[in-house]
């Protein structure tokens, strides 16, 4: 049981910081929507790079904010029926839940989208927009990176729910 607590608190961990550290792009995203938007509308001057930074920055946001998400269970679920149910039965679906979805969903979306990047990387891929920005595999490596985290908040979830329905242990949060 300890090797299960401190494999939870190093992945929450690893999560969090990267979490945290995201979240501040949020503000560097509207730093760049409010330039994009004086220049085209006060400057009428428009740039393909800033908004196609504006769509990197948002991809970047949600992909690896997606394990922070699922680490604060702000994921999308039936809260009307799960918050009924007792921690026990909580835990059950918790555990189940990520092992026979998210974990292989996730193992999936990593193995498939390796190709995708390791393709994008051999051809330099740029935006094929005239302007648009250079080392599009940059963004797109960040689809199994994102994946690899959720799956290790996953595995932090399953672990939790190990503790709380042998060890005893309620919902073991950090």
């Amino acid at each position: 049981m300890h090797i299960l607590r401190k494999a939870i608190t190093v992945i929450d961990l690893i999560n969090e910081k990267i979490g945290s550290g995201v979240s501040w792009l949020t503000i560097v995203m509207i730093a760049v929507v409010c330039f994009d938007v004086f220049t085209r509308y006060f400057l009428k001057r428009s740039s393909i790079a800033i908004q196609e930074l504006e769509w990197h920055i948002f991809a970047v946001i949600f992909l690896l904010g997606a394990a922070f998400t699922l680490k604060h269970e702000r994921h999308v679920r039936v809260d009307a029926v799960y918050n009924s149910l007792s921690e026990r039965w909580q835990a059950w679906i918790n555990f189940l839940g990520s092992l026979f979805f998210l974990l292989p969903f996730a193992l999936l979306v990593i193995w498939a989208s390796t190709s995708f990047v390791t393709n994008s990387f051999a051809l330099g891929e740029t935006s094929p927009d005239p302007g648009g920005l250079p080392a599009r595999w940059l963004l797109k490596a960040c689809i199994p990176l994102a994946f690899f985290l959720l799956l290790l908040q996953g595995l932090s979830m399953n672990f939790k729910a190990i503790l709380a329905l042998w060890g005893g242990e309620g919902k073991c949060d950090e």
